[in-house]
Formats: C-alpha cells, sequence, structure tokens
C-alpha cells in the first residue's frame, strides 16, 4: 500500500491545471492557463503531462535500473554529473571535477548552497544542505547487497575496497548483524564539498559513471526514516520534488522552489509547476490521449498511425501540422536475451539457429513501419554509437538453411519438439507486435512452437535478473555515450558466483574467458582508437556465440504538442524537464 497519497485539495488542484492545460486540435490557447511571462520571453507555470508505458519499480536510487524509474527518479534526485543534449558531460552537484594524471582518483567539488528537498525525516521538516558526507553515504548503499542493490557491478571490481564491503554486507545480511567493514575505503569525504574516489586500477570509462541513476544522491534520514518503504518516499536535490505514487494509476510532482540553478536570463529552474505521469501500457492509447490534448508528448508513435505522421522523408505530414515530431537515432537496441545456463540455451546452436531464423528487415518494414535506425544484423552496441562503426560487427542475416542445420545439429530436426516460451512485459504496443512476428516466423521458417508470457514490468526485470527466464524481451538504452556501456552485458565477471543472487546486467549470464580478456584491455587503454579496436573484437566474439537477439536498432520518435518549448531530445532519451515550459503566445 502506497502511503504518500496526494490530499484532496492538491488532487483538486492538479484536475484543475489539467482542465485549463488542455491541447490538440479542440483545445483551447495556453495563454489561458495560468502563465507568467519571465525574462527572455520564457512562462512559467503548468502542470506537464507525461505518460510511462511500463509500470515504475523504484523510487530508491539504488534500484533504478530500468527506463521509466530513470524518467521519474532523474527529476526528484540528482548525481554528481549531467549531460546537454549533445551527450557533453556537464556540471551538476559538482561544479567541477578531475581526473589523476595515472587514472586512479577521480576528485569532485561539490556546489555550495544545494539543499534537499523539504521532508519530515529532516528536523521541523525542512530540508538541509547536500555536502560530501551525503555523496559517500550514497555511493555506500550502492555496494550494500542490504539495500537489494541493481548497481554494485558497476563499481565492485574498480573502486578499492568495493568488492570487500560488498561481500562484508553479504555476510552481515545472512547472518543478521553490522558488516565488519563500515564503508568503501575508495569513497572518500575529502571536507565537506569535496569527494574523491580512488581506483584499483585505470578504468577509461569512468569519468561517465557519475552520472549513473545508481549513483542520484539522496540523505541518509530519508532512508532511516523510511527504511522499506523508501522507493516510494524519494527525498532529493532535483528540480522537482514528490508529492505521491499511486501503482498503476500516477506519479505526481511538484516544482522545487529551492532548486538551485538559474537560466541564461537569471530565470530560476524548473519552469513548470509540476509533473504528472500516468502508467498506460498501450501505445495507442497514449498516442490518442496526447492528440486528443490530454498529455503533452507521447513517446513513440504507433506503427499504425505512423505512416499517417510522416513521411518517406520523416517529415510531418500536413494532418499533424499542429503538433512538433521530434525523432533522432538513439542509442538503444532491442533484444531477445537468451539464458547461456539454461537447460535449452546453454546450447550455442540454437541461440544461433534462432538468430539466423528469422528476418528483422521485413519486421522493421512491415511491423515497425520503418520506426527504427535499422534492423538488428550486426551487434548489440548500435550504430548511433559516435565513432564506434559497429557496422563492422558480423552479425545475424537472415539464413533458413543455416538455422536449420543448427536445429538439426543440436538434436531439433525441422524444429520436431522444440517448444520455447518468450516472456515479455505487458502492455501490447510495438513489444507485443514484433513478439508476434517473431512468433510466426519461427513457426514458419523452422518449426518451433514460441509460447508468449506477458508479464507486469517490474516482475519481468525481477525473475529475468533472477535468471529464472531463458527467453526474455529487454531493451537497452546506453548509460553513458561509451560501448562499454553495451558490452557490459557480455561480461562474464558481472555473473554472480552464487546462483540465487540476481545478475542485472549480464542478464544472460554468458561467460567467455576470451572475451572477458579483450573487455578488460580495452578498459585500460587511454588511446581511444586501440580502445574501439578492442571492443570491437571482444564484440565480435560475445556476437559469434549468440547470447542474444538483437532485433532492431531504434530511433525515437516523440509527438509533442505545439505549445511546449525547450524539449531537449537526446540519443539516450534523457528527460530534461527542468528546461521544458509552455508557450503562451502559440494558438493549439
Amino acid at each position: 500500500m502506497v502511503q504518500n497519497i496526494v490530499s484532496y485539495t492538491h488532487s483538486l488542484i492538479i484536475i484543475l491545471a489539467l482542465l485549463l492545460i488542455s491541447c490538440g486540435g479542440n483545445s483551447q490557447n495556453s495563454s489561458e492557463t495560468i502563465l507568467k511571462k519571465m525574462k527572455g520571453d520564457i512562462y512559467s507555470g503548468g502542470i506537464y503531462r507525461a505518460n510511462e508505458m511500463a509500470e515504475l519499480r523504484s523510487l530508491d536510487p539504488v534500484g533504478v535500473n530500468d527506463a521509466t524509474s530513470h524518467h521519474i527518479a532523474d527529476q526528484i534526485y540528482e548525481t554528481l554529473l549531467t549531460y546537454d543534449e549533445n551527450l557533453k558531460l556537464q556540471p551538476c552537484i559538482a561544479e567541477s571535477w578531475e581526473i589523476s594524471p595515472d587514472g586512479l582518483s577521480y576528485t569532485y567539488h561539490i556546489r555550495k548552497g544545494i539543499i534537499f528537498h523539504d521532508d519530515p525525516c529532516f528536523p521541523n521538516g525542512k530540508g538541509r544542505e547536500c555536502t560530501s558526507a551525503d555523496i559517500v553515504y550514497s555511493f555506500n548503499r550502492i555496494l550494500d547487497a542490504r539495500t537489494r542493490t541493481l548497481g554494485a557491478e558497476y563499481f565492485k571490481d574498480k573502486v578499492k575496497g568495493a568488492a570487500l564491503y560488498y561481500s562484508a554486507t553479504i555476510e552481515a545480511q545472512q547472518q543478521g548483524k553490522d558488516p565488519a567493514i563500515k564503508n568503501v575505503e575508495g569513497f572518500v569525504a575529502v571536507d565537506p564539498y569535496t569527494f574523491r574516489i580512488d581506483l584499483v586500477k585505470p578504468f577509461a570509462p569512468f569519468e561517465y559513471y557519475a552520472t549513473l541513476g545508481v549513483t542520484l544522491i539522496h540523505p541518509k534520514e530519508a532512508v532511516e526514516k523510511y527504511g522499506k518503504d523508501f522507493f516510494q518516499h524519494p527525498v532529493g536535490t532535483g528540480p522537482f520534488r514528490f508529492i505521491s505514487w499511486t501503482p498503476e494509476r500516477e506519479c505526481i510532482l511538484k516544482k522545487n522552489e529551492s532548486y538551485w540553478q538559474k537560466d541564461e536570463f537569471g530565470n530560476s529552474l524548473p519552469y513548470l509547476d509540476g509533473i504528472t505521469f500516468s502508467f498506460m501500457k498501450d501505445l495507442n492509447n497514449q498516442f490518442v490521449e496526447c492528440k486528443n490534448g490530454n498529455l503533452e508528448e507521447s513517446f513513440r508513435i504507433p506503427s499504425e498511425f505512423f505512416q499517417d505522421v510522416v513521411d518517406e522523408q520523416k517529415k510531418t505530414k500536413p494532418a499533424y501540422a499542429n503538433y512538433k515530431i521530434l525523432h533522432i537515432p538513439s542509442l538503444s537496441t532491442q533484444y531477445y536475451g537468451m539464458l547461456c545456463t539454461g537447460k535449452l540455451f546453454g546450447d550455442k546452436r540454437i541461440r544461433q539457429a534462432l538468430n539466423y531464423g528469422i528476418d528483422r528487415e521485413q519486421i522493421r518494414k512491415y511491423v515497425m513501419k520503418s520506426q527504427s535506425a535499422g534492423p538488428g544484423i550486426h551487434g548489440l552496441v548500435p550504430p548511433s554509437m559516435v565513432d564506434y562503426h559497429g557496422e563492422l560487427i558480423k552479425g545475424y542475416d537472415f539464413d533458413i538453411n543455416k538455422a536449420r542445420t543448427l536445429l538439426a545439429e543440436a538434436g531439433y530436426p525441422s524444429g520436431k519438439g522444440l517448444e520455447i516460451s518468450l516472456q515479455l512485459n505487458n502492455g501490447g504496443g510495438r513489444n507485443l507486435q514484433m513478439a508476434e512476428a517473431v512468433q510466426s516466423q519461427l513457426a514458419k521458417n523452422l518449426g518451433i512452437k514460441v509460447q508468449l508470457k506477458q508479464v507486469e514490468f517490474a516482475r519481468h526485470l525481477d525473475e529475468v535478473d533472477a535468471g529464472k527466464v531463458e527467453f526474455f524481451r529487454l531493451g537497452w538504452i546506453a548509460d553513458y555515450p561509451d560501448p562499454e556501456s553495451f558490452l557490459n552485458l557480455f561480461y562474464g565477471k558481472l555473473v554472480p558466483t552464487q546462483k540465487d543472487r540476481p545478475s542485472p546486467i549480464n542478464h544472460t549470464r554468458f561467460q567467455n574467458a576470451d572475451y572477458d580478456k579483450l573487455f578488460e584491455a580495452a578498459l585500460s587503454e587511454t588511446d581511444k582508437i586501440k580502445r574501439i579496436e578492442l571492443y570491437r573484437k571482444a564484440e565480435q566474439i560475445a556476437i559469434d556465440n549468440a547470447p542474444l537477439m538483437a532485433l532492431q536498432y531504434d530511433e525515437d520518435y516523440r509527438m509533442l504538442q505545439q505549445y511546449v518549448e525547450g524539449y531537449k531530445n537526446n540519443p539516450m532519451d534523457k528527460r530534461m524537464y527542468k528546461y521544458v515550459w509552455f508557450n503562451a503566445d502559440i494558438k493549439k
């Protein structure tokens, strides 16, 4: 039961706001909303209505590793560093940072005057200043098994003392006592406004780690007050503060009046009064709700509407001229994972056969209506990854003969006796459409019977992480703009030695010594060109072993109401709502 239910008064305010801020063909002018003109001809005010296609899983930073949780948590909390819309690193809680010449220490200088949201967890309910002690506390929780962390594998073998602390917390959890080691040696509060991370050895992409969702900064007081319910009582320093979360229905955020950042004109951010997230699982419903003026955006366009919205040159058609259509090739890949430790998919030949047995271009054309950056015929790393040249990876073209030969070698001639269950998260839309297309193709081309099993998203992730599903649908969005963010999914040393421990990054539990050797060499290589070559050699080994089936490389389409300004579209779909504002001068 979610405890922090929105009050009756706040509900009335939200309802009135939703009535005022309507949009679309029959909507009123946004100047009729309660908007205030600011410097630079920018307007403040208004409630932004967004929808998430999957249920919110957790608002505890250490449990944030899915898109929905990221989108919402990123508004409530902040990280040391962030990105601009071109995915260049920018200051955030840390106003500056430097890396030691030997690549072993990362020092962050904390911005003074950043205040945590007002919350009952603080004396008199007033938020206090964020200091380096909070940074240390937040990072230590990532390595504390008692928190059910999903981020330990990012840091465990990279930061001094991280592995020891993590092991100590596992032992403490088992024995019901405090850990023998009190904190991670490599997370250091040098002084109240200086935080340092010391590594075991140089790790080239580590600079990006200060932007990871699991590193969102939070206060000890909130964790201690709310205990196991902290995941639904978030307290951060971000542009919006948490009001309520009603599972399966909505999550409501309100403007943080004490937010530290100002724009180039001196206006305080954010501009919006708040954000309401709904959780409609059907893309068609989301699209229609946006078209009818009940949402400010629709992320992705249903395949059946796509050719009505844009032409073959990706230009907006006249019928949708009253909307803004944004699109960008994304750092995201849709794929089906295959559990390499499973009874069926432990056989590489079966994994390869399924890869050869589907026509990805046909799926892109007839199912996706070309709403993707391309078919997944290369590796896991999408073509949009800068300087990587993923097209050099030899993946899987459609080849029925190879597929049938491999199946026969594995003991399933013509697919006889081979029945597979494909698990995907519920909600229909393109995920179900792709699954049905794959189901049909595997039956027609290889004689394989595939049963589709749809489950609620949080349960789906939990079961995949736990290694309980052999064949599963996932999409991977880059955590940061480096190939390592994708290639981590193949790193064998991220697979826990205890079978009952979750494996939230290497879901397929693929392990290959040659891959690990090349991957590790790349991580310590400071020359970018050499590092990229090592990455590609490693990925080729993984793809040859087929632990997953790459389906499509994403291109993100977003339909916005015409009056929405300041939306910073980017290849990682980072939701930068603090820059969004409603233009009262535009008629809808």
